[in-house]
Formats: C-alpha cells, structure tokens, sequence
C-alpha cells in the first residue's frame, strides 16, 4: 500500500482542477467508462489526520452548527456500553446531516468513524475530496456502479476497527419526506456481523434543503436523536433487515413528536406513522414536507 505522502501527491490526480465535469449528467452512461485508481482518503485515517479532523469538527465545525442552528441532541447516553464498529444510518434530507452526525458522536466514536459519500458529487474536484477526506473520514460511494468499490473499502475499514455513516436512501430527499432504503447497509451488516445504529435528523430540510448553500436564517430547529442498536437476526434476509431499519427511523421520529413511552407503545402495536409523506402531487409533498418544526417541544413523560 503506498504511503500518506505518495496519496496525497496523487490525490489530484485526473480532476479538472476547481470544476466539476463537463458531460451534461443525462449523458453520462453513454460516457466509455475510465479504468482510474480511484481516490485515496487512508490518509485521512491516520493519527495526524484523525486529530486534524477532531480539531477541525469540535473546534470549528460544532460551534458553527451551533451559531446557525438551534441544535438539540438526543441518545448519545445509548452509545456508552456500545461495542465497535457499527453501522450508523439515518434519513437524509440534507447536506448538513454528515457534519451533525460527525459534531454529535461521543469522542470515542468520533475518533474511528468514517462517512460514506457520493463520488460524482463530493469526489470530482480535489479540494473537495481533500475536504470531505479529511473533515468526514470520507470514502467514496460510486452511485452510478452500484458502489461496489466501495462495499470491498467499507468491509477493509470496519475490519480495520472503524465504524461508519451510510445513508440507506442513496441521495437526499426533494421533499423532505423519507424515501426507500436501499440494501448496502443492510447486506453489509448481515456480511460482517455488526450492529447498525439508527438517527433521525429532524428539521434538517426546513433549515438547509436540496438547493440552498447555507441553512437559513433565524437560526432553525434541528433535533439529532440516537436510537438503540439493532442487529441482523438469524435468517434475516436483508430487505427484512431494511425494513427494521427504516421503521427504527419512523419510530425515533414519533418519539419526537410525542413521548419515548407513546412511540414505544405505538410500535409494539404496528401503528409508528410512515414518513413516506402524502400521496399526491409534487407541489402538495413538498408543501408537508416544509412544514415548520416547533422550536420547542412539550413536557416529556417517560424521556
């Protein structure tokens, strides 16, 4: 394996440099596919890189959250007895969802935790594979291969002892409502035996939907709440294990708007509400999708 130095010598290597491609994204599977190397991030998982980035995301990052957004956090305390790695998946709405997992995690968790990213979107220049490498532990996901690269570099990296973030519905939401989850979270998890961890991200959207560069102003809601690891069972296939993940998201969300006691009751008896939103017209998803998140919530019973 070549050394930190010889990767970042050729990290550059093949970008056009501060552009994204030129083929229009309509065209692109007309495009002859490229055979290329492609994109070295370990050296962003080595002991001067993983301090770099913990300065760089509890010195700069999470104040910068904090002055734009009115954050609250949730069920870190569920991570304390956890055993690494782990999968942590949530919904994904927004570009803020990576950076508020990465500021939120525990220190212990922080320090070997890698995010999965796409790479036509954050690893086509350099400067921004070098950011999201180094910032996020980033590797990428090749969405339009179906990722296979980067199932065999997640499979390396959680041997290796480190935990990851994936987003199981592939891109972020149009509308703020949750879509299908996709099976490489689940498949891997079942492949390597590890616990996945689920988070809602709650209010992301309405602060810095698909579009907008920065969250907007008046410093917007957002809740990040940690729920209990679950596991592959035995036998389970990985739709079924799919399934269990996105209903661990809908049922953080109710215990949102409700009270942990209401949601878990409300599980046990099959009725957590869907987040696949309204069926109907875009405009109308759209519409209950931006629906203001209350600043504050009511009186807890039962956390």
């Amino acid at each position: 394996m070549a050394g930190w130095r010889d990767e970042l010598r050729s990290m550059a290597t093949g970008f056009r440099w501060g552009r994204r491609p030129l083929v229009p994204r309509s065209a692109e599977p007309f495009v002859e596919e490229v055979d290329d190397e492609g994109f070295p991030t370990d050296w962003a998982r080595t002991k001067v890189g993983t301090a770099a980035r913990r300065a760089i995301l509890n010195g700069a990052m999470l104040p910068l959250v904090r002055h734009e957004l009115s954050l609250r956090v949730y069920g870190t305390e569920l991570l304390e007895d956890l055993e690494g790695p782990v999968i942590f998946f949530s919904n994904h709405s927004s570009h803020l969802d990576a950076t508020l997992i990465m500021c939120t995690l525990p220190d212990r968790w922080q320090r070997t935790t890698a995010v999965g990213a796409a790479r036509d979107y954050f690893f086509d220049v350099w400067w921004r594979q070098a950011f999201v490498a180094l910032v996020y532990g980033g590797f990428a996901i090749d969405r339009a291969r179906g990722g296979a690269g980067a199932i065999e570099k997640a499979r390396q990296l959680v041997r290796d002892g480190w935990s990851l973030v994936l987003f199981p519905e592939g891109t972020r939401s149009i509308d703020g409502h949750l879509q299908r989850f996709r099976h490489g979270a689940a498949r891997l998890a079942i492949d390597l035996g590890v616990q996945l961890v689920p988070i809602a991200i709650i209010g992301a959207y309405q602060a810095m939907p698909k579009g907008r560069p920065w969250p907007r102003p008046g410093r917007p809601p957002v809740t990040v709440r940690y729920g209990r690891a679950i596991g592959p069972l035995e036998g389970e296939g990985h739709q079924a294990l799919s399934r269990r993940m996105r209903q661990a998201v809908e049922e953080l969300f109710d215990e949102d708007r409700t009270s942990w006691f209401e949601a878990l009751q409300r599980s046990a008896r099959g009725q957590t509400p869907s987040l696949a939103g309204p069926q109907g017209a875009a405009w109308r998803r759209t519409w209950e999708g931006t629906r203001p998140v209350p600043r504050r919530s009511r009186p807890r019973a039962w956390g």
